[in-house]
């Protein structure tokens, strides 16, 4: 199976660099494309001195993550696009772990690779869960990376595969999400399209994680809340039984951001998200959801986010 690898950058010097080197022995380099976002730092320069054969796409302004993977796939041609984030080293063969279950099954329209903490074998990431509420975690978050995953709904979308016949039809990844929130929306239409997601264990990465953004910015939580905002505006929740613990939780993200930060952006950004996807209700693929999540996990990952 032929594959482009998409990496979408935007300051990032020396970060997408050692991404570069450690995806160079997997892939062939015409089929692998940087897309920087108007980084103006020197970022570019240095992936043309160091990777003359990666292909380079320049964007005028920075568009963000989903338009920049919108456009690197653009230009190629590769029956899977993979996506890796800048701030991800892969390990050896990753690529030939990621491609597999594309290449096994034609029902296979995403695969999750894992990704892990720096310095340690803590996972970061394999994928990502949904609960009732249609909050987005990332599995195995902090655990081991022989447990017991919950139920994989989609992939993230920092270390994934997707197939390229799906990914098109699909209309790649939602332009107004500029960052958080793509690849959860991008997921649910896939399989609302009737394609399957399934992991590779094999394929991983180290992930050093908020290069782009900043974890805790204010940035951060405005992008955040806007992705929420949107995905419950396209999407609703799977079932109105789970309405009171969705307005518990929304209220207590709200109220942190009004105590400890003193910001409504929480609540705005949530606002302006839902009112951008107002009207097109798609409804949630019940096998997306991971039933597991009660009350109480909920809490304690809401807390530890």
């Amino acid at each position: 199976m032929t594959a482009d690898v998409v990496v979408v950058t935007w300051r990032s010097g020396e970060r997408v660099l050692r991404c570069l080197e450690r995806l160079a022995p997997q892939q062939p380099a015409e089929r692998t494309f940087v897309v920087d976002n108007a980084s103006e730092d020197g970022t570019v320069a240095g992936v043309r001195a160091r990777f003359p054969d990666v292909r380079v796409l320049e964007l005028r302004e920075n568009r963000g993550f989903g338009a920049g993977v919108n456009a690197g796939a653009a230009i190629g041609d590769g029956e899977a696009i993979v996506l890796v984030n800048d701030d991800v080293e892969v390990r050896e063969g990753f690529l030939e772990a990621l491609l597999a279950p594309l290449a096994g099954d034609p029902s296979c329209g995403m695969v999750a690779a894992m990704t892990t903490i720096p310095g340690r074998e803590e996972v970061d990431g394999f994928g990502i869960e949904l609960d009732v509420t249609l909050a987005a975690y990332n599995r195995l978050r902090h655990q081991d990376s022989g447990a017991r995953p919950g139920r994989l709904a989609m992939p993230s979308g920092g270390a994934a595969a997707y197939r390229r016949v799906a990914f098109e039809a699909a209309g790649g990844f939602d332009e107004r999400l500029f960052a958080y929130g793509e690849d959860v929306d991008l997921g649910l239409r896939l399989r609302l399209a009737g394609w399957t997601a399934e992991q590779a264990p094999r394929a991983r990465g180290v992930h050093l994680g908020g290069a782009s953004v900043g974890v805790g910015s204010p940035r951060e939580r405005r992008l955040g809340g806007f992705a929420r905002g949107f995905l419950l505006g396209r999407y609703g929740i799977p079932h109105a039984r789970h309405l009171p613990r969705t307005l518990v939780f929304e209220t207590l993200v709200i109220g942190w951001g009004l105590v400890r930060h003193r910001t409504l952006t929480p609540l705005t950004s949530r606002v302006k998200g839902y009112r951008a996807a107002r009207g097109e209700r798609l409804g949630v693929p019940q096998e997306a959801i991971e039933p597991g999540i009660g009350w109480g996990t909920g809490l304690r990952r809401l807390r530890t986010r």
